[in-house]
């Protein structure tokens, strides 16, 4: 596993250069305001995405910077290693993210975002666009809603719902819990449920930087993802250790 991380790790070094330009565009636009700059690093046992493998089980590094002007505007790029089945080529994705967060009332807080998934590594366009919107209530509880009309490129619509829950234990231990369904009828021909269960573990005291954690989920999806995403959905765990900047 080792060996793999380390494989992982190098194929992300023109992810994080291609990451440096496109966020030094968004400085640009962010620059009449006050901005504050964050990232993170991770790696995974098992890069899972919506209750789905994109590593075919295998791990992942990551990594991802955040730009946030004092008006809520933000700029965002993310990108992972993958491994699709079949012959696409696609060993990186590359994720661009404009949008705006923000507090609606004491206990409320929203943030809607364009997200664009790019695979620039594929020999074919996998790349798609989806809007995403996602409503908090103290800070613990959230719903979150996504539309894709081009979702993983198949020129067919996609909705993707997500209701979830964290629960802290102490300063430095959370529960967290999610159910969500994802409508894939216009592409598929069918839709899938999803659910998963995590526990996460923080080394260091609340607000200390880097923050580092320890994250292990467990996933599980419906007949409709194993049928849809065959070898890559259903049951498995999950294990992370994540850095944050």
């Amino acid at each position: 596993m080792l060996m793999q991380l380390f494989r992982r790790r190098e194929a992300m070094l023109p992810l994080i250069a291609a990451s440096a330009t496109c966020l030094g565009l968004l400085a640009v636009g962010a620059s009449a305001h006050a901005a504050d700059v964050s990232g993170n690093a991770a790696l995974t046992t098992d890069y899972v995405f919506r209750g789905v493998s994109q590593t075919q089980g295998d791990p992942a590094a990551q990594f991802g910077v955040k730009i946030a002007a004092a008006n809520g505007l933000y700029g965002n790029v993310w990108a992972s290693t993958v491994e699709f089945p079949g012959d696409t080529g696609a060993s990186t994705e590359l994720d661009t993210i404009v949008g705006w967060s923000g507090k609606l009332a004491d206990d409320w807080a929203l943030d809607v975002n364009a997200t664009h998934f790019g695979y620039p590594s594929a020999r074919a366009d996998l790349a798609y666009t989806e809007l995403i919107g996602t409503l908090t209530w103290r800070d613990n509880y959230w719903l979150m809603v996504g539309y894709s009309p081009d979702v993983f490129a198949t020129d067919a619509t996609g909705v993707y719902t997500q209701l979830g829950a964290r629960f802290p234990i102490g300063e430095r231990f959370r529960i967290e819990a999610a159910i969500a369904r994802y409508d894939l009828d216009d592409a598929y021909g069918r839709s899938y449920s999803h659910a998963s269960l995590g526990a996460v573990w923080a080394f260091n005291a609340p607000g200390a930087q880097p923050g580092l954690e320890l994250r292990v989920t467990a996933h599980d999806t419906d007949a409709g993802a194993k049928a849809i995403f065959p070898g890559l959905a259903g049951s498995r765990i999950e294990a992370a250790l994540q850095a944050a900047f």
